[in-house]
């Protein structure tokens, strides 16, 4: 395997097997592996093998082998005897802001299942939503640094 890898970083420690995981899948690029703390049962975590803290700073082709991985074990979540999942959320917290607690770039695919307890929400949600200017304004700032 190739690229940085961070002593004391958990993930990392995991992809070089200096700590245990229940791997689902493992190449040159990615792991997968089943979360300590599951949200529901299934819960996997897709890791790049380079450590990186953001899922923006991964390069095109790991992102690509991240992004596969995760469709490909959501597939999988679903016709699983052993899981049986009705559907799939997928995750990225880059940030402590988002909630990221290990800083090192992984994308979680939650199985769902009906009456999980499990939800997304967001107090912005019970608010007005914002007025098409001020959405005109954020994708035009947007747009702007894509082109540069």
């Amino acid at each position: 395997m190739t690229g940085t890898r961070l002593s004391d970083c958990i993930f990392c420690q995991i992809v070089e097997d200096a700590e245990p995981a229940s791997f689902v899948f493992k190449d040159e690029l990615v792991s997968v592996f089943l979360d300590i703390r599951p949200v529901t049962p299934g819960h996997l975590l897709v890791i790049p093998h380079e450590h990186v803290t953001h899922t923006h700073d991964l390069a095109d082709g790991v992102a690509n082998a991240v992004f596969t991985a995760a469709r490909r074990f959501a597939r999988l979540l679903r016709s699983s005897a052993a899981v049986q999942a009705d559907g799939v959320n997928l995750f990225v917290a880059d940030a402590a802001a988002a909630g990221q607690e290990v800083f090192h770039a992984h994308l979680h695919v939650i199985p769902r299942f009906a009456g999980d307890g499990f939800e997304v929400s967001a107090g912005a949600w019970r608010l007005p939503p914002p007025t098409r200017e001020q959405l005109d304004v954020i994708a035009a700032d947007l747009r702007r640094l894509a082109e540069d």
